[in-house]
């Protein structure tokens, strides 16, 4: 260590000393080139294979409390149960050869839903609840549910905000004392 630095230390250490205190000085200008001192790039050579990331730590993180109630909803009614299966397999216990074949397609099933869906768009209403095999809501559905639940909150708390902001105007204006006029002059005795 040169013999010089000591002395250049305690030199700038005596005139820290005596400057004004910080809070009569001006805040520091923000430095462009911060982000440059605070991860400088090492001199690599080239056919080193190297590579450097100098990135700012981002100052904690924020999950959405829409997708974190609508995850805590999946989990607290427990594990959906797949839908039962009402397959007919009492053939299978019937004589050695079962009941045979099964024919082919349900017409009269078929004609009555394709009447629920000309009646459901006649009358304008969607027709994809008809297909629907899970009657669970997807964790999309629960998210948008909790959305609008926690923006009904809000618009709530800021339409009582707001009228009790008239409120507190109206009883600030009616607690002012009346001003007394005079009658104009013409109209004294």
């Amino acid at each position: 260590m040169p013999a010089g630095l000591p002395v250049a230390i305690m030199l700038l250490a005596a005139q820290v000393t005596t400057t004004a205190p910080a809070a009569q000085q001006a805040p520091p200008a923000p430095d462009p080139h911060a982000a440059e001192k605070r991860c400088p790039t090492p001199a690599l050579p080239p056919a080193s294979g190297e590579i450097v990331i100098c990135a700012e730590r981002p100052h904690g993180y924020r999950l959405n409390p829409d997708v974190m109630e609508a995850r805590r909803e999946i989990r607290g009614g427990g594990r959906p149960k797949p839908p039962e299966n009402y397959k007919d397999t009492s053939c299978n216990a019937v004589g050695p050869m079962g009941c045979g074949p099964q024919a082919g397609i349900n017409l009269i099933g078929a004609a009555l839903t394709a009447a629920e869906i000309a009646s459901r768009l006649a009358k304008g209403q969607e027709v994809g609840s008809m297909f629907v095999t899970d009657p669970h809501p997807s964790e999309y559905q629960l998210y948008l549910e909790a959305k609008k639940r926690r923006e009904d909150k809000e618009a709530a708390a800021a339409a009582k905000a707001a009228a009790d902001a008239v409120k507190a105007r109206v009883s600030a204006q009616t607690a002012k004392p009346a001003a007394t006029v005079d009658p104009p002059s013409d109209q004294r005795d």
